[in-house]
């Protein structure tokens, strides 16, 4: 008897072990901003024996749980959602210490977060409440052109490096080295606060900075007086991504606002716009501030960010966007440049050209996360593309081998090509590609790349992009001439490297 005790009560207690922990209650992150403002991030949970609901709240959305489970002292769930017409699905799974629960999150393009939060309360969260009807725009008429960005806009911008630690200081500082290590004379002019600028409005409704930039007007001058241009961010709705007030029902107030500070490119990021938007109505929200900067009483370049999502390529210049991200954000590493780079510019050339670019997002060059190599690609890849050039680095101490990337002339000159014709992929052979665009004198520029492993030989066919005969090639990163070539030419490529060649026809 006591041998078949002791195994019942060790299935007993193994039982016990597996019992699902009761997860029940809110779980909550919260993060000071500088100004004391804290943003929640909050997982709401009830649990029914080893079934989970609740929602997940962060930056204002929320997000059903769905296929919730909890099993001994472990959860798991996703949420989907649907994104402009598209699902997405995140995936969930973390570990519970008590009152603490360290939760990893896979969003929809893989990245990969972790979120450590704390138990707040016990309670069993209450039905969401129905979702606000969200706003219907008719579609707008289209915007005017406002005759800037014949080329694709080249400067520098804070996010990337600094997020919200951007400030005045900075961007001073970061104005100085462009005039003083020839990143202004290699026509990178423009000069782009991010978000985390944004302070209250005054009784008037105006917007205000806050204190990291104490007189918006006085910056804009100090950057003018180097050569260079400023510009801000902003957002359709209510509040931008980092949590900051956004132009939602004050547009054509925010535009004169920046025109009197003397703001030269704005970026207008979607965010929070989906929460009072219906996703439709995107072309005309953006078709508004279009109009707002028209009107404004200054030049304004207009770059549209809404991720490349409801087929933005085919009406952003109709808003009066002078650019417009194809992508969503780009991380600083070969398998987020590369995707962005190539997979999501296939077939996007015929948008694209004086006044009105694709863009892949910012540059990523100098800030380690890739090699020299990559970074080479990169730069290559985004100048054929015809794509804006905006670094993303710290220019006050950028390593001069980074300073020889951004600065390449010949690279810049095939991004600023004023035919404005955007590559197209011409040949693919496993891991290598051929990219090509014409140019307005007559030359070509070509792309030799290799995304894999290891090194490969890499050829180049004249007839794939319409060449005929034979033609002078020179190597824009070498800087070295290559000679009179008939019909290809080819090249050993290092891994994830390129070869960047600009094809001159015999005559």
């Amino acid at each position: 008897m006591r041998k078949y005790s002791v195994v019942l009560v060790f299935a007993l207690c193994a039982m016990c072990a597996l019992a699902a922990t009761d997860v029940t209650g809110k779980w909550s992150r919260t993060r000071k901003l500088f100004d004391g403002r804290e943003l929640e991030t909050a997982l709401y949970l009830k649990a029914e024996g080893d079934l989970l609901t609740g929602y997940w709240s962060t930056n204002g959305n929320t997000f059903p749980v769905a296929h919730g489970k909890v099993a001994g002292n472990t959860v798991s769930f996703e949420t989907i959602h649907d994104d402009f017409g598209e699902q997405h699905k995140s995936e969930f799974t973390g570990t519970i210490s008590g009152d603490h629960l360290d939760l990893k999150r896979v969003a929809p393009d893989g990245y990969v977060a972790i979120e450590h939060l704390t138990r707040v309360s016990q309670e069993s969260p209450a039905a969401m409440p129905p979702a606000a009807a969200k706003i219907s725009l008719p579609p707008a008429g289209p915007v005017s052109y406002n005759g800037l960005a014949k080329t694709p806009p080249m400067g520098w911008n804070s996010w990337n490096k600094f997020a919200s630690q951007v400030s005045d200081k900075v961007v001073r500082e970061v104005a100085d080295a462009m005039a003083a290590n020839g990143m202004r004379d290699a026509g990178y002019v423009y000069v782009n606060i991010d978000d985390t600028w944004e302070g209250s409005r005054d009784g008037e409704g105006n917007i205000q900075t806050n204190s990291k930039f104490p007189d918006m007007k006085a910056l804009a001058d100090y950057v003018h007086a180097k050569g260079l241009k400023l510009g801000i961010y902003s957002s359709p709705g209510p509040t931008t991504c980092a949590g900051y007030l956004g132009s939602f029902r004050h547009e054509e107030q925010d535009a004169k606002t920046y025109a009197a500070w003397g703001i030269d490119y704005l970026k207008y990021d979607w965010c929070s716009a989906s929460q009072v938007y219906d996703y439709h109505s995107m072309p005309a929200v953006y078709a508004k501030m279009g109009e707002a900067l028209l009107h404004s009483g200054r030049p304004i370049i207009y770059s549209l960010c809404q991720y490349g999502v409801f087929h933005g390529p085919e009406w952003g210049a109709s808003t009066g966007g002078n650019s417009w991200r194809t992508t969503g954000d780009i991380a600083d590493r070969w398998s987020s440049m590369s995707h962005l780079g190539f997979d999501l510019q296939l077939n996007l050339a015929q948008y694209a050209g004086p006044g009105h670019w694709n863009d892949p997002d910012m540059l990523e060059i100098g800030n380690g996360g890739m090699t020299e190599t990559e970074y080479r690609t990169h730069m290559s890849l985004w100048s054929l593309l015809a794509a804006p050039l905006l670094a993303g680095n710290d220019l006050r101490s950028v390593k001069p081998e980074i300073l020889a990337i951004l600065m390449n002339r010949e690279a810049i000159a095939i991004d600023q090509d004023a035919l404005g014709k955007e590559a197209k992929r011409v040949a693919k052979d496993g891991d290598c590609e051929v990219w090509a665009r014409p140019l307005a004198d007559g030359a070509y520029a070509v792309g030799l790349f290799n995304r894999g492993a290891s090194a490969a030989k890499v050829t180049a066919k004249w007839s794939d992009f319409g060449l005929d005969g034979k033609a002078r090639v020179r190597d824009v990163w070498a800087h070295a001439d290559r000679g009179l070539m008939a019909d290809r030419f080819s090249a050993e490529v290092a891994s994830h490297g390129v070869v960047l060649i600009r094809l001159e026809p015999a005559k």
